[in-house]
């Protein structure tokens, strides 16, 4: 196994924590660069001792580098290092972006350094609680032949498992994990509010057992997993629905419209719902999106005579 001498540039939430382990599995961290209080903070608690150095010296320091800044920052860091003489031949230049291959390292190869995209597939808090949900997380690796092992070595030193993404596939890889991962956090955190103005005292009580159920089940059955009214077809439950989140959380009516749509056609793609019934549910929802369009206060309409204004004003407590 190699030992490397690692710098970071970016003791971010990321930054830190993966040099925290990889100390751990018996790197040396040489240094590392964060400007930030918060940064600073991280390196104390995680990095204890390590010289804290500006991003040119930590480069020059290391035979690994780790870059691990925010993705709109990273091309121009490159340049800057590799320019400066910072980044130099032989040396492994690591990025953790996931959007990014190994095109926005272009700068640093082309002055013989040995550029690797590794991505863990993990949110991340910064502290040490994050260091034990590094076992057995994927990490989305691009890399060239002669740079394959180190990459496998680096997530096996993680406690990792790699997968292997194409380059020209990066883009996507990074874009199917935001849309699972960040907008399930919108998600989550819409359906608390609305279940605050149904007067829940504790939300996220109320939605924890049914959350980590239903993700269980989608993880391992996917679209058969779906159950609710949009499935069962119950048209006059979801025009009740979107009265009542008009009325009391009207921020949530366009995520609910976007992912009612979007299980309808699921459901109907797989037979589970007749054309018939997903005409009326897809009425119910165009209509919904026409009014909200046009910022209309006219009444949802409804068969049941449960029809309210939806300014949410005149709303009961």
């Amino acid at each position: 196994m190699t030992h490397f001498r690692v710098g970071v540039v970016g003791a971010g939430r990321v930054g830190a924590v993966l040099a925290a382990a990889l100390r751990a599995a018996g790197h040396e961290i040489v240094a590392a660069a964060g400007e930030s209080d918060a940064s600073r903070g991280r390196i104390e608690a995680l990095l204890p001792g390590t010289p804290v150095l500006k991003p040119s010296e930590a480069a020059r320091a290391a035979d690994l580098l780790l870059l691990t800044v925010p993705d709109d920052m990273l091309a121009n860091v490159v340049a800057m290092l590799s320019a400066s003489g910072a980044i130099h031949e032989g040396q492994y230049v690591v990025h953790t972006s996931g959007a990014h291959g190994l095109a926005i390292l272009a700068d640093a190869a082309a002055v013989g350094a040995r550029p690797i995209a590794m991505h863990p597939a993990m949110t991340f808090t910064g502290t040490e609680i994050d260091l034990p949900r590094l076992h057995d997380a994927i990490f989305g690796l691009t890399a060239d032949a002669a740079e394959r092992a180190v990459a496998e070595q680096l997530v096996a030193d993680l406690g990792g498992r790699p997968m292997w993404v194409p380059e020209d596939k990066r883009t996507l890889y990074h874009a199917g994990l935001a849309h699972g991962a960040n907008h399930l956090v919108t998600l989550v955190t819409q359906a608390m509010e609305v279940l605050a103005a149904a007067g829940a005292d504790d939300p996220a009580a109320t939605l924890r057992p049914l959350l980590n159920a239903a993700l269980d089940n989608a993880l391992d059955q996917g679209d058969s997993a779906l159950t609710g009214p949009i499935v069962r077809g119950d048209v006059e439950t979801v025009r009740a629905h979107l009265v009542e989140i008009t009325a009391n959380a009207p921020h949530t009516v366009r995520s609910y419209l976007a992912l009612a749509r979007a299980t309808l056609d699921r459901v109907v793609t797989d037979g589970r719902l007749l054309p018939i019934r997903a005409a009326k549910m897809l009425q119910i929802l165009d209509d919904a999106s026409t009014d909200l369009l046009a910022g209309s206060t006219r009444p949802i309409a409804t068969d049941r005579g449960f029809a309210r204004h939806t300014n949410a004003g005149r709303r009961r407590r």
